[in-house]
């Protein structure tokens, strides 16, 4: 079986303990995180290759980062989504024989701004990325925060939140061009209905208790790998600790063999 999960830490330094505990506990094959927020120099790789993983990483200075935490070691390494796209939100390799992107996507801040813009632009440069780089019917994982819910059911209140950021139609639409290629949900393949969440506001008082959450983490697959797919999974534990992350880890499993 091989297991792949994906989680914005918020800070590295900050969630480190729980992201240990948690690896001690589920030994995942693969462990995307997003959102380090520290600089390469300062990445904590040593306690994990303490926990028996390798680890690749692209990060800055108090914002983005990504990271790929992996039994295997990591082949073909790319940090870059592009020469106009410098920030810390790519990273692919090839692990165990399967390219695996793990990204960050720009928040948006609010639809009118050129920040919001810029989200889009980047999420079709993602979608051309993998258009130009890999086929619908060859092994492909790509993971993270996408900061974008879906539909209806990823949100807590969609009447409500129609048109804000992270829900809005334009980044909507961007998402789903992007599932068009060839692109599988996986936790959608095992589980239909709504009240499933990843990401809960740290604004909002006991958000994880009164179910006021979004779905905007995914592990996406292409037919090779879906058809494979056995079961995911939400690990909510882990947001209900002391000093979490605002978001939780995210988990597939696969039947490779």
């Amino acid at each position: 079986m091989f297991t792949i999960a994906t989680y914005n830490c918020n800070s590295i330094r900050a969630r480190l303990p729980i992201i240990k505990e948690w690896v001690n506990q589920n030994s995942p094959d693969v462990l995307c995180l997003q959102e380090t927020k520290v600089q390469d120099r300062d990445f904590p790789v040593h306690e994990l290759h303490e926990l028996g993983y390798n680890v690749v990483y692209k990060g800055e200075k108090s914002y983005n980062g990504v990271a790929l935490v992996s039994r295997a070691e990591p082949m073909e390494v790319r940090d870059r989504l592009g020469e106009q796209y410098e920030d810390a939100r790519f990273l692919s390799a090839v692990i165990q024989g399967i390219p695996i992107i793990n990204v960050y996507v720009p928040q948006g801040f609010s639809p009118e701004s050129d920040k919001f813009q810029y989200k889009l632009q980047w999420l079709k440069a993602l979608r051309e990325f993998v258009m130009s780089n890999f086929a619908p019917d060859r092994p492909l994982l790509l993971a993270g925060d996408f900061n974008v819910a879906l539909e209806p059911e990823d949100v807590y209140d969609p009447e409500g939140l129609e048109g804000e950021v992270g829900f809005h139609p334009d980044e909507r639409e961007a998402m789903r061009e992007l599932l068009d290629w060839g692109l599988k949900d996986v936790f959608r393949l095992h589980e239909k209905r709504g009240g499933y969440y990843t990401f809960w506001d740290y604004r909002i008082p006991n958000a994880l208790k009164r179910r006021m959450g979004w779905r905007i983490d995914y592990i996406l697959a292409t037919a090779p790998l879906a058809e494979r797919s056995t079961r995911a999974w939400i690990d909510e534990s882990a947001r209900a600790v002391k000093k979490p992350s605002d978001h939780t880890f995210l988990v597939a499993e696969f039947k490779l063999t």
